[in-house]
């Protein structure tokens, strides 16, 4: 039976095949949710900026106080990396930015205004959905032969995707929201990390069922089975590497067994004693029976019995940097901050040649 996609999923993926880019050169930036990445589609380097944009929003404030680190990034890194001066020049903002927008348009979309004036970049917010796409064209080119599985798991931040060639599940619970998440529901804190640990069974069973109420829609989004590869750091570094140190193995997958054995092992622990056992600093420890947590409700609701692990580092510049219409935008912007504040994700996928 067929199953109805979600409408963002049927937004984003109604024309996925990702164009060519047009004659001349383009710049492109990947606003994630902890920096800038700058990439050109005539040079295979690229530079970074790290600016913590979900911080700020996880502590009730906005974005504003990074527009000054934000316009000196789009203006620095481009000559950082070498690129050319004259090549069409457009970002895209994803997790944070998204986060953003849900809180308040206008003011959003008044920041955008000024890093466009102060820097000459203009940067769109992109629906989930389509990060989905940038992320699975990025993985395709970065493992080859090595993407045995139909789909790609990313979990950045502030956003996890599941995504193949056309479809793509994405919601905002990336490591730090899905943490804070726990650590609002369980110990009624606002800090990331908490004291999440030790858990007790109960409160497991209160995450899972958390887990399985967000992840929700990932049946209607992704027909048919679903195979994952996980490529982003908070599996490949920690969820994996702690799983295979428990287990006693070197593999590079792991089954929702192993998974929920090493949940079991570690709940009742405190953080150091984590840290201890996996041999991770306590820093990063400090999320992992959360991450842990995640995975395990991916699993669950994709009805897949193992993860395949394969660290990349992937970005959303190949995807960007062949979206025509990003760069469409890039040309109408002052509309394109019309449609964002009345229409909000839609924006990017309304038509840029409609404007007057």
């Amino acid at each position: 039976m067929h199953r109805p996609r979600s409408l963002l999923a049927a937004l984003a993926f109604a024309a996925l095949a990702l164009p060519a880019a047009a004659d001349g050169c383009r710049i492109a930036f990947d606003l994630g949710s902890s920096g800038i990445r700058a990439g050109a589609s005539n040079s295979g380097g690229t530079a970074r900026a790290e600016i913590d944009y979900l911080g700020p929003l996880l502590a009730g404030r906005s974005l504003d106080e990074t527009a000054v680190p934000t316009v000196a990034a789009l203006r620095e890194l481009p000559a950082k990396a070498g690129f050319a001066a004259d090549c069409a020049r457009v970002g895209g903002g994803f997790s944070a930015w998204r986060l953003a927008l849900q809180q308040d348009a206008g003011k959003l979309a008044a920041l955008l205004a000024r890093i466009r004036d102060e820097s000459g970049v203009a940067v769109l917010v992109v629906p989930q959905a389509r990060e989905g796409s940038y992320g699975f064209v990025g993985a395709r080119q970065g493992l080859g032969e090595r993407l045995r599985s139909s789909h790609i798991l990313d979990i950045g931040g502030g956003s996890l995707q599941v995504a193949d060639e056309r479809n793509a599940f994405g919601i905002p619970l990336g490591q730090k929201i899905w943490h804070h998440t726990l650590c609002r529901e369980i110990r009624n804190a606002d800090a990331v990390p908490c004291a999440l640990q030790p858990m007790t069974g109960e409160e497991l069973a209160t995450a899972r069922a958390l887990a399985q109420e967000k992840l929700a829609g990932i049946d209607a989004a992704l027909p048919g089975p679903v195979t994952m590869t996980a490529v982003s750091r908070p599996v490949t570094r920690g969820v994996m590497p702690a799983v295979a140190r428990l287990a006693g193995s070197d593999a590079s997958s792991f089954r929702k067994t192993a998974l929920a054995q090493a949940i079991a092992h570690l709940a009742g622990q405190s953080v150091e004693e984590t840290a201890r056992a996996v041999g991770s600093p306590p820093v990063y420890a400090a999320f992992l029976l959360s991450d842990m947590l995640l995975v395990e409700g991916l699993l669950q609701a994709t009805g897949s019995d193992e993860l395949q692990v394969a660290e990349l580092d992937l970005t959303n510049l190949p995807g960007l940097l062949a979206d025509d219409r990003l760069f469409d935008w890039g040309s109408r912007y002052p509309c394109y901050l019309d449609r964002l504040r009345s229409l909000g994700l839609a924006a990017y996928t309304s038509d840029p040649a409609s404007c007057p």
